[in-house]
């Protein structure tokens, strides 16, 4: 088994691509827009002291990326110095670039999302981003999702859209 990384938490590079967890909500019509990233504000707000940058790359809905996009993001991370990675990204095709972000070296890369907008007071946002921030420190070299209060790899989860929630293929 893989040594896990040190726990030092320097160097942490955040990439947001959009998706729910940086939605902004303009009307009872559901109507969004994606807004700025909340990454910052999520991590002032959490009294977290350690080094990091936020690279705002795109602001998509997931539904709305495409193999190009996926592209742009693994040369991003690839080119980035930092060897610890969390991407923000739209749920619906998370696994999807999960899965083309593979191969990496000895890059740990977490990918995190939500199921409601950070904006929202009711949210799993800000637990999501705890979550891939511990990971992303305590996990050895690989690609990984951190939803829900778990870990999954890339190759063994799906988001099930009738329960709202990630789980692993076998429906666990």
């Amino acid at each position: 088994m893989p040594e896990p990384v040190s726990s030092r938490a320097m160097d942490i590079t955040f990439v947001t691509t959009g998706g729910t967890i940086d939605k902004v909500y303009y009307d009872a019509n559901s109507r969004y827009e994606v807004g700025e990233s909340v990454i910052d504000q999520i991590l002032r707000q959490g009294e977290v002291h350690f080094e990091h940058r936020v690279v705002q790359l795109m602001r998509k809905d997931s539904l709305e990326l495409n193999d190009q996009d996926r592209q742009l993001i693994r040369a991003s991370v690839e080119a980035d110095p930092a060897r610890r990675i969390v991407i923000t990204h739209g749920t619906d095709t998370m696994v999807e670039t999960a899965r083309a972000l593979q191969g990496l070296g000895d890059k740990v890369i977490v990918l995190t999302g939500a199921l409601n907008p950070a904006r929202f007071q009711a949210s799993d946002a800000v637990f999501n981003i705890g979550m891939a921030v511990a990971a992303v420190q305590a996990l050895p070299a690989g690609v990984y999702l951190a939803m829900n209060g778990q870990i999954f790899d890339p190759a063994d989860v799906r988001k099930n859209l009738k329960l709202k929630r990630f789980e692993h293929l076998d429906g666990t």
